[in-house]
């Protein structure tokens, strides 16, 4: 069952105690770019996505699409990688094909949303060699939503960088 906001809310905070975000904030905060609690909010979505990184506005988590603890912290992690690589890199152009490839590349690499175990998941059987097509893996998260002309941008990018 889906989470309501307030339920949504009290998970991201949940997360926080998890090693990997605590590692994230602690890295943004270092790197100049710290994040409180308000960073984080939980909000109805109208799209079809976990959630999403906003420059100026944070974190966004869709509790309509979340139904346990581990999907919120996957996603918090995802975006904070977003978000650090927001302020790590100041030439981080985010309406670039190109750009925006390599932070979800690294964001879904790092997060572990291509893990096997979740690779498994979504009916991926492959276990040996998985590691060898992280691409393809993003391609397949990026390309679940409609906007087909923003795929074959991202294809294009993808294959303008990644050949």
């Amino acid at each position: 069952m889906v989470k309501t906001e307030e339920e949504c809310q009290a998970m991201i905070h949940k997360s926080f105690q998890t090693p990997m975000v605590r590692f994230l904030r602690e890295r943004l905060e270092k790197a100049g770019c710290a994040v409180g609690a308000n960073f984080f909010k939980a909000v109805t979505c109208s799209e079809k996505v976990a959630g999403n990184y906003v420059t100026g506005q944070g974190v966004k988590v869709c509790s309509n699409y979340m139904r346990i603890q581990d999907e919120v912290n996957q996603v918090v992690i995802h975006e904070l990688i977003h978000a650090f690589d927001h302020c790590h890199a100041a030439n981080l152009d985010w309406s670039d094909c190109a750009h925006l490839a390599c932070t979800e590349i690294r964001a879904s690499h790092l997060s572990g949303d291509c893990h096997y175990k979740r690779e498994l998941l979504r009916g991926f059987m492959k276990l040996r060699g998985h590691e060898q097509y992280p691409v393809k893996c993003i391609i397949e998260i990026l390309f679940l939503g409609d906007d087909l002309d923003f795929g074959q941008q991202l294809k294009d990018g993808l294959i303008l960088h990644f050949v």
